[in-house]
């Protein structure tokens, strides 16, 4: 169901010229409700346009309006029937090559990683963190994020695991991801991949639900 509301916000062009990052979250959240109903995100929604998409999930940059040229990226946390979803996708306003290849990069890191976690049967947090900063250098690209990603479940997690380093991937997470949490329940993944290009004062954020095919 995220991934159709990403679809449709591309279908519908929301993302554009001219509307600040604040309008278009607002017009993101009302889409949301006319097609599944959704009231509830769990994390803030977020839109991060020009030099913004250097920020991280935690930062709270000014408000700015989206213009001609920008790299823009969206992260939501919607919840679908009491589940937590959570979705990033970039979109390039324009031809610029180095912006292009960011756009196509950042679904291939995360790809690299989704495999590494898939044939790593006792892969910690830490070594996965370390993997998909490994490969977005490779890449070319700095990794903007101090994690690369966090346990998402029946909402709200965070009483589940509270700010335990082990709840997210990153470094000094140290225990198996595949496990199950204090409630007996199987421990799932969203992989977040931030490519930030610091001299050009931009990045790309992708994100989506890793151990489940």
């Amino acid at each position: 169901m995220a991934a159709k509301l990403f679809d449709e916000v591309t279908e519908r062009g929301l993302v554009r010229v001219g509307i600040g990052e604040r309008a278009l979250a607002d017009e993101i959240r009302g889409l949301a409700a006319s097609m599944f109903g959704i009231t509830r995100h769990w994390h803030k929604r977020i839109v991060r346009s020009g030099e913004n998409t250097l920020e991280t999930a935690r930062g709270n940059p000014p408000d700015r309006r989206i213009a001609d040229g920008d790299v823009v990226f969206l992260d939501f946390g919607p919840i679908f029937e009491e589940w937590e979803a959570d979705f990033g996708r970039t979109y390039v306003l324009g031809n610029d090559p180095h912006k292009l290849a960011l756009c196509e990069h950042l679904p291939q890191v995360w790809q690299a990683g989704h495999d590494y976690f898939h044939r790593s049967p006792d892969i910690t947090g830490e070594q996965l963190f370390e993997n998909v900063a490994a490969v977005s250098r490779d890449f070319g690209w700095d990794f903007g994020g101090v994690i690369a990603g966090h346990l998402v479940g029946k909402f709200p997690h965070d009483k589940i695991e509270g700010e335990d380093i082990d709840s997210y991937i990153a470094p000094g997470s140290t225990h198996p991801m595949r496990r199950k949490d204090r409630s007996g329940n199987i421990c799932h993944w969203i992989l977040e991949v931030h490519l930030v290009d610091r001299a050009r004062r931009y990045g790309g954020f992708y994100e989506e639900l890793l151990d489940i095919p």
